[in-house]
């Protein structure tokens, strides 16, 4: 029988989705006032964008209704904060992408109808998690062929660049997008049950260390005493084999795409995981130096390595050329000051693909230093209370699980985000629940999804 809901927690929870939607819609409102306020006229009379945009706005209010709904009834005593945050980034996404492409804000409304489905599809499943632990490889395998077909049909929906979709019917789909939810969960369950022999010691019975001893000697006790001694090499690189396998195969398979943001996100993760199992720091200097090292190898075997860090390193060499869109935007975040120009007031349209890769420099024109931080902030603790439930689920799997998709939530939008404002060089990933992208924004609700079952202990057991 489910326990009842907390009180507190619930009306915490509708409070939230409250403040966001007051937030949400009022941005609207500014939004659709912008062209006027342009214009220096007055005529409120509505246009036929507004209807779309007003259109798209209700559909992600019924959205976040019908989830908070849902998930009150079935998984009780869930996190009152994960929810609000989701629906807070992803409609502030959804009017940044209405702003600059309202093709594109049509499509985003779309794919957020069918990611609440798959969430809550996920809330509702029966049972606890122990499906997805019990066929990893089947899962990891799955995720491996969808990513490999894009070598035979795949296509890029702007008609140049890289094929990284498969399409079918004007509906595209980035398998890599789904492939780093998978090996994800592969981790974790790998992890979870091979983490004594990859990481500690493994006990041996006295008799084994002392042979003159025979276990008789130990009769009558309600256990046998063990010691302990080291695993050897040999034996965990026996367990360390398949993991390191099919780690390598997904990111070869990545990088001969030339996909390098989700590369390097998937090696991160990948470490970030090591470290959670093990809790060796070693391990996390020795992948740093093997990321730096592949880095150098990869500026000079990789054209498109060569050219995003030589416009890391130094934009203004050829600014209207290869560093085109990391100086535009960089004026676009220098134009918005700490205020930001406004919603609809500023210039992002200049930035090429500003509604994926470059959205957090659209939110930093128009929303300003504040709005930058206050994204920053709504990212940082969504994290945290991914991090949060790591710590307070119950077993190795769930919590590595709730970890891992913690750290691969916040590692992509480091790297979107350090990529745009020229700390790091520009990996091309999107950024959480604010670019435009239907496999990113369906994925990433599907983790919200399991984050959720991870937050109720009775549904994870």
């Amino acid at each position: 029988m489910l326990d009842p809901i907390h009180p507190t927690a619930r009306r915490r929870e509708v409070w939230l989705l409250g403040l966001a939607s007051a937030f949400v819609f009022t941005a609207t409102v500014a939004l659709s006032l912008a062209p006027f306020v342009r214009a220096g006229t007055w005529d409120l009379g509505l246009r036929t964008s507004d209807f779309g945009l007003l259109g798209s706005i209700l559909i992600w209010a019924l959205c976040a209704a019908l989830a908070s709904f849902v998930l009150n009834r079935t998984l009780p005593n869930h996190d009152p904060y994960l929810l609000p945050l989701v629906y807070f980034l992803t409609g502030w996404g959804l009017l940044l992408i209405w702003r600059l492409e309202p093709y594109f804000g049509l499509r985003q409304a779309i794919w957020l109808i069918i990611a609440t489905a798959i969430m809550i599809a996920i809330i509702l499943l029966p049972g606890d998690l122990r499906w997805l632990r019990r066929y990893r490889y089947t899962w990891l395998l799955g995720g491996l062929i969808l990513t490999g077909l894009t070598f035979i049909f795949g296509v890029n929906p702007s008609g140049f660049g890289e094929r990284l979709w498969l399409g079918c019917c004007g509906l595209y789909l980035q398998p890599a997008e789904v492939l780093k939810l998978l090996l994800t969960v592969f981790l974790a369950s790998y992890l979870a049950d091979r983490r004594e022999p990859l990481f500690q010691t493994l006990p041996v019975p006295r008799a084994e260390l002392h042979p003159e001893r025979s276990p008789a000697l130990l009769a009558g006790r309600s256990r046998r005493i063990v010691e302990a001694r080291p695993t050897t090499s040999a034996r965990r690189w026996h367990y360390f084999f398949p993991l390191l396998l099919m780690w390598s195969f997904s990111i070869l398979l990545l990088i001969s795409q030339r996909d390098l943001g989700m590369s390097t996100l998937f090696f991160a993760v990948f470490l970030v995981m090591l470290y959670l199992a093990s809790g060796r720091v070693s391990y996390v200097i020795l992948g740093l130096s093997l990321l730096m090292l592949a880095g150098v190898a990869g500026y000079y075997l990789f054209d498109v390595v060569r050219l995003r860090v030589e416009a890391w390193w130094n934009p203004w060499l050829d600014p209207s050329g290869r560093s085109f869109q990391i100086v535009q935007s960089l004026i676009a975040i220098a134009n918005g000051d700490l205020l930001g120009r406004g919603p609809g007031l500023g210039a992002p349209t200049l930035i090429p693909v500003a509604h994926s890769d470059f959205i957090f420099s659209t939110l930093g024109e128009e929303w300003g230093l504040i709005g930058v931080v206050g994204a920053l902030g709504l990212l940082g603790f969504l994290v945290f209370r991914g991090i949060h439930i790591a710590i307070q689920t119950r077993g190795a799997f769930q919590q590595l699980l709730a970890g891992g998709l913690s750290a691969l939530i916040g590692l992509q939008a480091i790297l979107i985000m350090g990529g745009v404002t020229k700390l790091i060089p520009l990996t091309g990933v999107t950024l959480p629940f604010l670019s435009y992208g239907g496999s990113s924004l369906v994925t990433y609700f599907c983790m919200i999804g399991l984050l959720l079952r991870l937050s109720t202990p009775s549904r994870t057991r």
